[in-house]
Formats: C-alpha cells, sequence, structure tokens
C-alpha cells in the first residue's frame, strides 16, 4: 500500500515543566547590610595604575603601518591579555580590521588558532568553544555545534548534531525567490486564461473542465502584449507541502488546516495570484513547462476514480487509510523534473490540488490551484473557487510561501 503522510489535527507543542526561583524586590538581598569597603589611597593609586595598563593594552601597537610587527617585548601572553580586554569591553578583534593597531593581536589570534595551542584557556585553548546554527527566517532548526579544544575540528557530538539539522533542513526547506512582472486579467474581458484558450490548436476536450494539447506561442505573445503587468516578489516552496524531495504530499485537509500548517513553519498560504504567477513565469505560458500538455512531464490525465461512501469515515480510521491507498495515484515530490516552472518550481500543476488565498476582494478565501493527478484542466491560470474553508478531499493538499528576504 503506498505511504501518506498523515496530517495529525490534534498535535500541538508540549510544554516543559520546570521553573527557576526570582528574588522577591520587598524582599532583602543577601549581605544588604554588612559593612561597605573602605578605599584608601594606596587603593585607588592601584586601580589607576590597573586601569593605565588596560588602556595601554587596547591601544598596543606602532602607528602608521599596516604591516607593522608588535611592540618590542611585546610577549605572547601581553598579547592575550589585550585581545581578553577588548573581548570584555565588547570590543573584540576583527579578523577584517586594516587598523595598524589590530595588526599584532589579529596575528596573535591567528597564531592560536593553529592545532596544538592547549596552553591559552580561552576560545582557542583548552576551553573549546561551541558555535550556534542559529534559526533563519524560513528554515526553523538550530543546534549546538561543539569544537575540539585546541584545533577547529569538529568533535563527533558536533558531527552527530550538523547530521541530524542536515536530515531536517538540508534538501528539505527549500524556497524558491520569484520577482517579475505579471500579466493581469484586469486586461481582457475573458481573463487570461479565456483569452489564451483562443489560441489553443489541438484539443483534447472542448467540454468542461476543457483540456487543451497545444497553444501556438506566436499567437499568445502577439495577442497578449498590449495587457497590463503587475509587479510580483514573493517567496514560495519549491516542492508541495512538506517541501521535502522524494517526499509524498500531505493530502486531505482543509484550507484553515492548510494555513495552520504553514504558519507552523513561519510561512503563509499563497495567495492565488501568487502561485499562478510562480507556475506561468512572465509570458503566462499554459503550463509550467510550456505551451504543449506533454504527457510525461507532469502527473495528469490518470484515469478518475470513485470515492466509495465507505470511505467516509475518521480521518486516522483503518478504513480511511485503505481507500486513500485505493484512490492515490500520485507521485512523491519532484519526481518529474520537467514538470518544473520558468522560476524552478516543481509539480505545480497535476500530482495533487493545492490550496491558495484568494485574490479577489469579495471571495471566500478558499481557492484551489493547480488540479490533480486526473483528467482535469492542470494549467497555470485556472482555478476551483466551489469549495468553502472546511471542505477537504483525498487529493487536496498545500504549498507554502513568503515575504521575500528584506533588500
Amino acid at each position: 500500500m503506498a505511504e501518506h503522510e498523515k496530517h495529525d489535527e490534534h498535535g500541538g507543542k508540549g510544554h516543559g515543566g520546570g521553573g527557576h526561583k526570582k528574588h522577591h524586590p520587598h524582599m532583602p538581598h543577601e549581605h544588604e547590610h554588612e559593612e561597605g569597603w573602605i578605599v584608601s589611597f594606596a587603593d585607588n593609586v592601584l586601580l589607576m595604575m590597573g586601569f593605565f595598563v588596560i588602556l595601554l593594552a587596547m591601544n598596543m601597537g606602532p602607528k602608521g603601518k599596516s604591516d607593522a610587527e608588535p611592540t618590542a617585548g611585546a610577549s605572547d601572553g601581553l598579547l592575550d591579555f589585550a585581545i581578553s580586554v577588548r573581548e570584555a569591553f565588547n570590543n573584540p578583534v576583527s579578523l577584517d580590521s586594516t587598523l595598524p593597531e589590530d595588526q599584532p593581536l589579529f596575528r596573535r589570534l591567528r597564531e592560536r588558532t593553529q592545532p596544538g595551542d592547549v596552553k591559552t584557556p580561552g576560545p582557542s585553548g583548552r576551553d573549546g568553544p561551541s558555535q550556534v546554527v542559529r534559526r533563519s527566517g524560513q528554515a526553523g532548526e538550530d543546534g549546538f555545534v561543539q569544537f575540539d579544544s585546541s584545533k577547529s575540528a569538529v568533535t563527533e557530538a558536533g558531527r552527530e548534531t550538523i547530521r541530524e539539522i542536515a536530515k531536517r533542513v538540508a534538501g528539505s526547506r527549500w524556497m524558491v525567490e520569484v520577482r517579475g512582472r505579471m500579466k493581469d486579467d484586469a486586461g481582457s474581458w475573458f481573463g487570461v486564461d479565456g483569452l489564451q484558450q483562443r489560441t489553443c490548436t489541438k484539443w483534447l476536450s472542448r467540454r468542461f473542465p476543457e483540456r487543451c494539447a497545444e497553444y501556438d506561442r506566436d499567437a499568445w505573445l502577439a495577442l497578449s502584449r498590449s495587457l497590463k503587468t503587475t509587479p510580483r516578489h514573493f517567496c514560495i516552496d519549491r516542492f508541495e507541502y512538506p517541501n521535502r524531495l522524494g517526499v509524498n504530499p500531505v493530502i486531505l485537509v482543509d484550507w484553515h488546516e492548510a494555513r495552520g500548517l504553514c504558519a507552523r513553519e513561519r510561512k503563509r498560504l499563497c495567495t492565488e495570484d501568487e502561485w499562478t504567477f510562480a507556475c506561468e513565469g512572465e509570458e503566462a505560458q499554459p503550463y509550467p513547462h510550456g505551451y504543449t500538455r506533454e504527457p510525461d512531464a507532469c502527473l495528469v490525465d490518470r484515469p478518475w476514480r470513485e470515492w466509495k461512501p465507505a470511505g467516509r469515515r475518521a480521518r486516522d480510521s483503518e478504513a480511511t487509510m485503505l481507500e486513500l491507498d485505493r484512490l492515490w495515484q500520485g507521485e512523491p515530490s519532484g519526481s518529474r523534473p520537467r514538470c518544473r516552472s520558468p522560476f524552478g518550481v516543481y509539480d505545480l500543476t497535476g500530482n495533487v490540488d493545492e490550496w491558495t488565498r484568494s485574490s479577489r476582494p469579495g471571495e471566500r478565501p478558499s481557492v484551489l490551484k493547480g488540479g490533480y493527478w486526473g483528467p482535469v484542466r492542470t494549467r497555470c491560470r485556472p482555478a476551483t473557487k466551489a469549495h468553502n474553508e472546511y471542505h477537504l478531499f483525498y487529493q487536496q493538499g498545500l504549498r507554502c510561501c513568503a515575504d521575500p528576504p528584506p533588500g
């Protein structure tokens, strides 16, 4: 039986227990009433000498030459001390610095990163550092990567962390940045899809859902030349949710659940227009791969199978799972390299329907795009707007979008 990724409608995040004690603002601190220190003249002198040494260390090195050598008599210990002081005062030595006074410290930092130095207690010495793999704007994974003491090699635990992050991120959370100008429906009484049908040269079926085998590209470009265009800029998942190459797309979700799944990844449902533009490109071609309905490019025109009423039970029931296995004719995401849009997005038409959010004021928000594996339109422009937000069926999936990165 085919395996399907199943959506857990009751899933949620666990809340860890535990906590920490806070000091109450009205409770006295420890040692609140103890005697204060008496600072003598000698103490003041020592403090002033200490500050003089710190200032000297922070401004060490001859001026005026970018290739200057360390000051005569500046030992490794003194250089290490200067580096530590700079770090303590939140003014670390930048490895990109071109200031002459930073060059001795930079060379010392470089020496300290060589293998075998275990004398220094700092980040490059016997106290191995931890680097953080931070969450990005699109991928929600992070972890601590430990490095071996005295060298730049990653520990085995660190390598395991990287491998685990790679499983969750690499090749599985891809998004494509889409930018360009989209042909506007407002420029034609029939809309872009209706206008485009006038350039079909070979019909498979003129009856709804109409299917055209081949369009005349030159005729379409001439006919659409005067259409208005609208700038678009957004990011879209390269594959159907869960956006993983070689994984079956999630199905049997309603519009609200689809929106929630995208929100969990700090994304959102694509708008109807975003989805369309990612599919057709600036030419507004009818299919993501061009002007011909090639039977092997995308997964389309499979024979329709009737959904048996016996399968209309709870989604997690065995009867439903068996019925889904019987109905399933889809494929793992990215199985067909030629089913690729001008922007590099896969499986936009065919395979599974995809929930989007309406771009038209006054319409219900739930819009299905792309068609599925059956004998339906499966072009870039058509949309199914007959179902409300609670409708779900065996071939309905989703794809997520996000705002583009700043700049």
